[in-house]
């Protein structure tokens, strides 16, 4: 944090780029009560979606329209929260008294985050002297609210958070979990670097047949048994897949039902990440509370979709959908998987593309042999046949996804009549 007050430029050309690069950067808030106080719009409406970040997933926040004036007669006859957010176009003496008077009403635990409109370094040096905790000069991104709240709440001197990227597909049966499971054996055998895979598919999942384990406990265990997970708890867990990949195996069978509530995975996802540096999660192709909580709040989506029409369709609606869950976040990645089956009609990566604005990172072609002899012996695909150009591309994938290269972008063609197929549909 500087010791200059933020001062948030009108926004350029490059603004959005640079909000969404501090937005990744940032971990998760704690679970925090949060009241703001704004005198305007510009202010109000940045905070509002700040609080639906999945950042802010855990965190409670309030908006009030109204200054400090506002939060004195609040703060009369009800306790603080742990974060006050205050707007105020007052001058900076004006500021000062009216911050005086609601410190009578204020818990001495509480935060205070100040929004003000005058760019004054005497100002903000009395601010933080008095025990302002920030002062941010109008006018505020999103970006610039979850960032001073992350500064103020996250121990920076705290472990770091693991990676977390969750793995679905368009429709079943499209090789999700497989390229889940490959891309996990890649990262952790290219980097040397801890790796977990989580398989949330409790009735049917397919990690522990792919890596060829039996474990006796796993992720079932977790899941109904949250008060007892913790780092401790979550490693007797694990199966050891690999020198450096572990699996939090599903039972995979029917002797019960799987109904949970939407929170049921998030304490095993946030005690995962706190001890393994990647987090793989292999996440069903259904659409409840608790998958959706998972998607949204996942550093990195992988869309696997298969080149068809109800492919593009649900690709389409996911896409959509993870945007106006995820607005400060780049939008999912795409994999086509099984390109060029045979007899089968297809729709080209570059129209598939097209009406979902993005370009697939990868167009994995159909190979029934080296798939199903991995899949028949438990193996990954670079154990049966490491030079395969798909095994290539799967170290491909783990690059992108780690951070250590960027995806090609690919020219897009034209879209034909794909739209209006899909047009026609919803009629």
């Amino acid at each position: 944090m500087s010791n200059l007050a933020y001062d948030s430029q009108p926004e350029n050309a490059e603004q959005p780029h640079q909000d969404m690069a501090l937005m990744q950067a940032l971990r998760p808030v704690p679970r925090i009560s949060i009241q703001a106080f704004c005198e305007s719009d510009s202010v109000a409406g940045p905070i509002e979606r700040a609080g639906a970040d999945r950042r802010m997933a855990k965190a409670h926040l309030q908006v009030h329209m109204g200054g400090v004036e506002t939060a004195v007669e609040v703060y009369r006859g009800a306790p603080t929260p742990n974060l006050i957010i205050l707007e105020s176009r007052g001058e900076p003496k004006t500021l000062l008294e009216s911050l005086h008077a609601l410190s009578e009403y204020c818990d001495p635990s509480s935060k205070v985050v100040v929004i003000g409109h005058y760019n004054d370094i005497a100002l903000y040096r009395e601010l933080i002297r008095s025990g302002i905790s920030e002062y941010v000069v109008a006018p505020v991104s999103t970006a610039d609210i979850v960032s001073v709240i992350s500064s103020i709440f996250v121990d920076p001197e705290a472990e770091p958070m693991g990676r977390s990227i969750a793995f679905v597909g368009a429709k079943g049966g499209v090789g999700s979990s497989t390229i889940a499971h490959n891309v996990a054996w890649s990262m952790s055998n290219l980097f040397k670097s801890e790796v977990v895979v989580a398989d949330l598919d409790l009735a049917f999942g397919t990690a522990n047949i792919n890596f060829d384990q039996d474990p006796a406990q796993g992720i079932a265990e977790a899941v109904f048994a949250p008060e007892r997970v913790d780092e401790v708890y979550l490693d007797r867990l694990l199966a050891q897949c690999a020198e450096h990949l572990s699996l939090l195996a599903a039972p995979s069978t029917l002797e019960r039902v799987y109904d949970f509530d939407a929170e049921a995975f998030s304490q095993i996802i946030d005690t995962a990440q706190r001890s393994t540096p990647l987090l793989v999660l292999d996440v069903p192709h259904i659409w409840s509370g608790w998958s959706k909580n998972t998607l949204a709040r996942a550093d990195e989506v992988v869309i696997t979709a298969t080149p068809e029409l109800a492919n593009l369709r649900n690709t389409k609606n996911l896409v959509d959908m993870l945007k106006r869950l995820r607005p400060n976040d780049p939008p999912p990645r795409l994999i086509l998987n099984q390109a060029g089956l045979p007899k089968r009609p297809e729709i080209a990566a570059s129209d598939f593309a097209e009406p979902l604005g993005i370009t697939p990172m990868s167009v994995i072609p159909f190979d029934a042999l080296l798939f199903g002899n991995a899949a028949n012996n438990g193996r990954m695909l670079g154990e049966m046949d490491a030079k395969n150009p798909i095994v290539q591309t799967m170290n491909e994938i783990a690059h992108v996804l780690t951070g250590r290269s960027e995806a090609k972008a690919k020219k897009q063609s034209g879209l034909g009549g794909i739209l209006a197929k899909l047009k026609a549909r919803k009629k």
